[in-house]
């Protein structure tokens, strides 16, 4: 009885103690407040500016407020001041530290023509309008190969291989005795064009004449200089009418094949002017047309195939070589351009911010035209000379949450691009470097009722000062399976006016 007397006694005492202790730091963090919380009354004035100052704040970080400047107790980074004539208007206005420290970098609103053009991929291929095939059109035999590998380069007229047709000296030697006899004409005639039904050559033709005995021998020569690109016959074969023996290429104009994807299929079309480019090759720009657009589309790709022909007069361009392709659209009127990189899309609205006349953001939205990418046309919401922000638009936009005159850029963007943001007021029961363990009040934007969870901390770490027992207002995001705080401050310094 006497030990379960004592263990209430101890009980109670313990209870005391911590209500004590929790009174003490609530009077504590009243008393931060009130140094933190600027004095409406005070006149600070900016001894680099000369401007009167409202507060002190870290950009990173929303909410904490200070009456001096100094260091960031959040972020590596010097306080940044609020001006109070930039209270009123619309946009934002930041300081040239701020503008620095964010990175922000402006381009000008420019009149000019858009050299639009895209780039594929291309490979060099034969130009098969110069190529010939080389057949035989009788039975015979391949008595010598003169040409005896293939890509050998021949000339026009040179001899490829010496035939041997045995089939032809029974008709040779008809046609030779009938002249030889000096038979009529009609009989004569008869003769030769049998001659000519069997493919005999002219040439060949003439040659039995002038021997007076059948030449069953005959030479096949190149219709075209170029490279044998196919090589179909060995010394010794037989071969038979329609047999393809060489295929010869004339490298000296070749093809581009590029695929293009169907997309863009609408800004290709023969004539278009086209820039290849050639690794190694001097000089490595080179200017040709798209001659030919295939009418057909590649399932497996989607892609649609076109010819662009190059002349190739010291054969330098190989079949084989892949290059790059750049296709000129042709010039159109003068727009307005802007850099690509200035243009923010949020899901719904295309933004861009623009800089005023007295030096203010505003977020202003835009109609697009075509690009090229690096720039933009713009079709309406800007007007030639103004300026607008080509880098820091995010870190800005930051900076804006703390003015009345900027929303958010992305606040009419759908959910599912900016993740949805709750907040809620709890006691830090743990904590360590990986986040913090709260207990927190029914958070209504989640129909959660009070419980005692895990929060991760955020990319920039935790903020200094906190311990645990302190009571807290914070602010989060879901990410997957995790809960990640955005901010972390006192209760009552976030509740201060």
């Amino acid at each position: 009885m006497k030990t379960r007397t004592l263990i209430a006694l101890f009980s109670v005492s313990t209870a005391l103690i911590a209500l004590a202790t929790y009174q003490l730091g609530l009077q504590r963090h009243a008393a931060v407040a009130q140094t933190t919380q600027p004095a409406a009354t005070d006149a600070k004035v900016d001894p680099k500016t000369g401007r009167p100052v409202l507060y002190w704040h870290d950009p990173m970080v929303l909410g904490p407020r200070f009456d001096k400047p100094g260091k960031s107790p959040f972020m590596d980074m010097q306080l940044v001041p609020v001006y109070a004539d930039e209270s009123g208007g619309a946009g934002v206005t930041v300081s040239s530290q701020t503008a620095q420290s964010l990175g922000l970098r402006t381009g000008i609103v420019r009149r000019g023509e858009l050299p639009t053009h895209f780039d594929a991929v291309g490979v060099v291929t034969e130009n098969e309008r110069a190529t010939e095939v080389v057949q035989s059109r009788v039975t015979a035999y391949i008595e010598k190969l003169h040409v005896r590998a293939p890509l050998d380069p021949v000339r026009k007229g040179q001899t490829l291989a010496t035939l041997y047709a045995p089939e032809w000296a029974g008709a040779l030697e008809e046609y030779l005795g009938l002249r030889k006899a000096q038979a009529g004409a009609a009989l004569i005639d008869a003769a030769r064009e049998r001659l000519r039904l069997l493919s005999i050559p002219d040439g060949v033709v003439e040659r039995s004449e002038r021997a007076g005995a059948a030449q069953t021998r005959f030479e096949l020569t190149a219709p075209i200089q170029g490279v044998v690109a196919e090589l179909g016959v060995r010394d010794g074969a037989m071969i038979n009418p329609g047999m393809t023996l060489f295929r010869i290429t004339d490298l000296r104009s070749v093809w581009v094949v590029i695929d293009v994807p169907q997309s863009m299929g609408s800004q290709l079309s023969p004539g278009r002017a086209a820039e290849v480019q050639v690794p190694g090759i001097e000089p490595q720009s080179l200017p040709g047309r798209v001659r030919t657009v295939l009418p057909d589309v590649d399932p497996a790709t989607r892609t649609i195939k076109a010819r662009i022909e190059l002349p190739n007069p010291n054969t330098q361009l190989k079949p084989g070589l892949f290059v790059q392709v750049r296709i000129k659209a042709p010039s159109t009127q003068p727009t307005l351009l802007i850099p690509q990189e200035a243009v923010i899309a949020t899901g719904r609205r295309t933004v861009v911010i623009a800089m005023t006349e007295d030096d203010r953001f505003i977020p202003t939205d835009v109609t697009l035209g075509r690009d090229n990418g690096e720039e933009v046309e713009i079709r309406s919401g800007l007007s030639e000379g103004q300026r607008v922000v080509v880098s820091g638009q995010f870190l800005l936009d930051s900076e804006a949450n703390l003015k009345s005159g900027l929303g958010r850029m992305g606040t009419e963007a759908t959910t599912a691009s900016v993740p949805a943001r709750h907040s809620g007021i709890g006691v830090i029961r743990g904590m360590d470097a990986d986040g913090l363990t709260l207990t927190h009040e029914p958070i209504a934007s989640l129909q959660w009722g009070a419980m005692t969870m895990p929060f991760k901390a955020p990319s920039q770490g935790l903020p200094k000062g906190l311990k645990e027992g302190m009571r807290v207002k914070f602010d989060f995001v879901q990410d997957g399976d995790d809960y990640v705080l955005q901010s972390v401050v006192s209760a009552a310094e976030r509740g201060k006016p």
